[in-house]
């Protein structure tokens, strides 16, 4: 029988990620986000948004459209450039602490060679969701790939699929994702050997090495377009300081999951939504809770 989830509480972890005087951006990591193909452009300057404010050292954004592969002027600090074919040569270059795969990456050929550089991408923290989640749940190539990489390298990915991208990896139907959330859980954990993060009202947290948390945080004005964006943004930026602040994938996932839920909650006690809640708005609150608990 499936143990309960207990309550995620993780914010006596965030203490961490205090910066002594001499550090730099080397001691805050560099993370990689791939994505944002023709049309879709936004969620990957999202979850580029969110990595930047919650502190990573480097934010760079490898984007598939070419028409938005050019600096950002309201965000200058975002290293943008155009994805191109020779994926595991641009890896080898950049040599990132943290890799995130899948906001707007649509479903081409460029974005699968993408995907399967990123898999087969040694050791490093591996963020994957939205479009990344619904190429493996189409390839069994691609899904073998990440089970051998989660092989070699246990705890080293993380899956953020919604209700419908778990149905999708799971051959089933959201319907029945959502009538036993706990039991989706388990089953996403044992086909891909990752970590899995099952977002939705009480997000559910697990991994084989992991008993199942759940956060209790959280409101409707979530359930808007580009909020897990920001999630995977997030846990990007903190795992690649965790790289060097003592904190593993799982802490850096837990984390930002923690804070997405509770900077929307303390809007809301502001005004601000639940209706018309907006992400960009929500990153900014990340930023705010996470600097007051240090």
């Amino acid at each position: 029988m499936t143990s309960l989830p207990i309550k995620l509480d993780t914010f006596n972890l965030v203490s961490r990620l205090k910066r002594e005087p001499a550090e730099h951006k080397g001691n805050a990591g560099k993370a990689l986000l791939i994505g944002g193909a023709p049309g879709m452009a936004g969620a990957l300057l999202l979850a580029g948004n969110a990595c930047l404010h919650l502190g990573a050292g480097w934010t760079i954004l490898e984007i598939l459209d070419l028409a938005s592969a050019h600096a950002d002027k309201e965000h200058p600090e975002l290293m943008i450039r155009l994805a191109n074919h020779q994926a595991r040569e641009a890896l080898h270059q950049t040599q990132p602490d943290v890799i995130a795969i899948g906001p707007g990456l649509g479903n081409s050929a460029l974005a699968i060679e993408w995907l399967k550089a990123c898999l087969a991408y040694p050791k490093i923290p591996l963020v994957l969701d939205a479009d990344a989640l619904n190429l493996i749940a189409d390839s069994e190539e691609l899904l073998k790939a990440l089970q051998k990489r989660n092989q070699e390298f246990p705890n080293q990915s993380v899956l953020t699929p919604h209700p419908g991208e778990a149905a999708k990896l799971l051959k089933s139907s959201t319907e029945l994702i959502q009538a036993d959330r706990l039991h989706s859980l388990h089953q996403l954990i044992e086909l891909t050997g990752s970590i899995i993060v099952l977002k939705g009202q009480h997000t559910l947290i697990a991994g084989l090495q992991h008993s199942a948390v759940q956060c209790e945080a959280g409101n409707p004005g979530m359930g808007t377009g580009g909020m897990g964006d920001v999630l995977t943004g997030s846990i990007t930026a903190i795992a690649a300081q965790g790289v060097r602040h003592s904190l593993d994938l799982w802490d850096s996932s837990c984390i930002a999951v923690q804070l997405h839920a509770c900077a929307a909650d303390s809007l809301v006690q502001k005004g601000v939504g639940p209706i018309g809640l907006t992400p960009s708005e929500t990153i900014l609150e990340m930023r705010s809770l996470l600097n007051k608990l240090l």
